[in-house]
């Protein structure tokens, strides 16, 4: 690799943060001096740029062949909606018509958005990892071959920097060529190596599974972690809820006091900080400081999704009601920002709005006086939400978080917290009501089934710690949403969904996320058609995601646009694997359906990742693996439910924190399922507890059964 080629890199910094663009109405092209290919797609981020000087493509054939009839490099630019710097680096450069100029005379260039192809993201940056030895960001800028064989890939540059970069492949291309192939031969050859599969981790069958391999995977996870603050130590701080999920689950189990505070030390902190709108609910990506206080402020659907989840499952576990005003106050911000009028959720809100990051959420000292004027109430919000006359962020501004407590506000302003409660709670609503006149973030309003599938399982978890009936009632309108717009015959999935129209073949964590939010569902309903759906769902990832010399599953299905390699998703991250998720599908309806099929397979692909697990010093990447390895060590329970009242009985119980159970049932005689058979007594509403088909005396209450259905781990 050249020298200037090594100082590019060096300078290859990674950015996260969020992206401003617009909305995704196509603009009328008369009023734009410049046109391209982007301006007939359906994603906001593409739209963004379908008006920029370079001659922008979106992924696809017409890109691939123009390259290769025209014998250019390819630039593949890969970004998302609530990406800040993919928007810096649009106004800096692609914006700019000498750097225009440089890109259309020289590349083909080609335009993705993350979120629609995740696929095409994958495979360029596991490039860019391999080229730069550390992480990658967003926006990520890859040079390839005509074929779409990468040979380097960075991601932000300034302008200068990204015009330096662009003469230099320019020139390489047109005097060494072969120099450029030659890394792509080396790069493509190393990604596709990846996936290979000893042939003794194929040929073995699953062992023994220990409860001593959970407890020290679990440590290494929570020694990782913050004890003061959450989270991972240091910063920036990413809420990481299929980590938080886990622990919760092992501290059930094992009564580990440390797994315990890392949970419980996390949510609370990250519920206080700025991370969390502290006006309007709902949580931010991250935060760039180890306290949760100074967020990037763009909101994801899929971060919240999964957090409501897990603050559901920390109230069911531990009683405590802040954790469900938190779950309760994000829902409330998901349905007012994030809801769809057909039924579905967007994707994302904007960080930045009038042209600043966080303009729509911080507040200055003096805007905060005008509105309750002088006196105790002033002085109660600002010593609350840490408010200064000098702002607590930047240029006077303050992201507003939870500074001091309700018992010592009542002793300073010699009140009683109930009352200083409903002075705040008051002073919430003035708040939220002058930040509605704000010019509002920009929505991605593109609709994706992998992130809908997890607010779906939002709703089934407060459904399952509330029985509030709402949230059950929220589930199946989002699931007769994804049903009528996302679903195709024979179990085939669209991927996203704009403007009336669903499009781009579905990938592995779309079918793998709703399958798992169904069995869910069919769980707080009993209607089979969800199981059903499930099971749908499972054999077309069998179908057309196979591998038949590997027990993981593709990421893209055989009917995918063809990509220069199929990658598997192993790791865990913000969101799960989906694989992980589909090990996790597989040995729960196994367990439902009876299938041994589907439980071994589950097993085998568990055995699979072992190693990966084992050798790395950073299980928490693991931890959707962990959960499915956590089934092996404390066998689920088949808690069985039958009766008039079946509903209420399987509601009171679910009120439980109870994760190593499936629930199965049926207000009427149902002989369909093999665990319902035989299980109906006629005039009696009971409660089976099982393992493995084998099942305990009936009983015919919640008390009764509770004492039969127990943690099974211990240190």
């Amino acid at each position: 690799m050249s020298k200037a080629l090594a100082f590019f890199i060096a300078f290859n910094f990674v950015y996260i943060s969020s992206c401003q663009f617009m909305k995704g109405k196509k603009s009328d092209t008369a009023k734009h001096k410049y046109t391209n290919h982007l301006i007939h797609e359906k994603s906001p981020y593409l739209l963004q740029h379908a008006h920029n000087p370079v001659d922008w493509y979106p992924w696809g054939k017409e890109a691939l062949e123009k390259a290769q009839r025209e014998n250019k490099l390819l630039i593949i630019s890969i970004g998302y909606a609530a990406c800040h710097w993919c928007h810096v680096m649009e106004r800096e450069s692609f914006e700019d018509t000498a750097v225009a100029a440089l890109m259309n005379e020289h590349f083909v260039s080609i335009k993705v958005d993350r979120e629609e192809r995740p696929d095409v993201d994958d495979v360029y940056m596991t490039a860019c990892q391999l080229v730069s030895r550390h992480g990658c960001g967003w926006p990520l800028n890859a040079f390839a071959l005509p074929d779409g064989r990468p040979i380097w890939a960075g991601t932000y540059f300034p302008k200068e920097q990204w015009m330096r970069i662009l003469q230099h492949f320019a020139d390489k291309w047109r005097d060494n060529p072969q120099e450029l192939i030659q890394y792509a031969d080396n790069l493509t050859q190393h990604i596709r190596s990846m996936d290979i599969v000893p042939a003794d981790v194929m040929q073995a069958e699953p062992s023994e599974w220990s409860a001593d391999f959970l407890h020290q995977a679990t440590q290494k996870i929570w020694s990782s972690m913050d004890m003061h603050l959450g989270g991972r130590a240091g910063h920036p701080k990413f809420p990481m809820p299929i980590n938080l999920r886990y622990l919760i689950r092992y501290n059930y189990h094992t009564n580990d006091p440390m797994a315990e505070k890392a949970w419980r030390v996390t949510l609370r902190k990250m519920a206080q900080g700025g991370i969390f709108d502290q006006i309007g609910g709902g949580f931010a990506r991250y935060s760039v400081d180890e306290r949760w206080h100074v967020p990037h402020f763009e909101k994801m659907l899929y971060d919240n999704a999964q957090l409501i989840s897990v603050y559901a499952d920390a109230y069911r576990v531990s009683g405590d009601s802040f954790y469900l005003d938190i779950a309760e106050r994000t829902v409330e911000f998901v349905q007012r920002e994030l809801r769809a009028p057909e039924g579905g959720y967007y994707s994302s809100l904007d960080a930045d709005s009038e042209g600043e990051e966080g303009r729509f959420y911080v507040w200055t000292y003096d805007e905060v006086q005008q509105l309750f004027g002088e006196g105790d109430t002033l002085h109660i919000v600002c010593d609350y939400y840490g408010i200064t006359k000098e702002g607590n962020w930047e240029a006077g501004k303050n992201v507003l978080y939870i500074a001091t407590d309700l018992q010592s506000l009542a002793e300073k302003y010699h009140s009683t917290p109930s009352h200083i409660r409903e002075v705040l709670e008051h002073a919430r609503q003035r708040l939220f009501e002058a930040r509605q006149a704000r010019t509002r973030p920009a929505t991605d309003d593109k609709i994706l089934t992998s992130w809908n599938a997890l607010m779906l399982d939002a709703y089934v978890a407060m459904n399952r710690a509330t029985s509030d009936a709402q949230y059950r009632k929220a589930a199946e309108q989002l699931y007769a949403f994804l049903k009528k717009h996302m679903w195709r015959e024979g179990g085939r999935l669209y991927r996203n969904y704009k403007d009336g129209h669903a499009g781009i073949e579905a990938f592995l964590d779309d079918y793998a996320n709703l399958a798992q939010a169904l069995l869910h569902l069919y769980e707080i309903t009993f209607n089979k058609q969800y199981l059903h759906d499930a099971h749908q769902l499972v054999q077309y990832v069998y179908d057309h995601f196979i591998d038949p010399n590997d027990v993981l599953f593709y990421y893209t299905s055989d009917l995918s646009d063809a990509l220069f390699t199929r990658k598997k998703e192993m790791e865990d991250n913000v969101i799960p694997s989906s694989n992980s998720v589909m090990a996790e599908v597989l040995y729960r309806l196994g367990t439902m359906l009876d299938s041994a099929q589907y439980r071994h397979r589950a097993q085998k692909m568990l055995h699979r990742i072992l190693p990966d697990i084992q050798q790395t010093a950073y299980p928490m990447y693991f931890t959707g693996w962990l959960w499915v390895y956590a089934d092996q060590v404390w066998s689920p329970y088949e808690i069985v439910i039958t009766g008039p009242k079946a509903n209420a009985l399987r509601d009171a119980l679910m009120r439980k924190y109870i994760p190593h159970a499936v629930f199965l049932g049926s207000y009427e005689r149902d002989d369909e399922l093999v665990l319902l058979k035989d299980k109906w007594i006629d005039g009696q509403n009971t409660i089976f507890v099982c393992v493995d088909k084998v099942c305990k005396l009936p009983v015919h209450s919640v008390e009764d059964a509770l004492p039969l259905i127990k943690p099974q781990g211990g240190l």
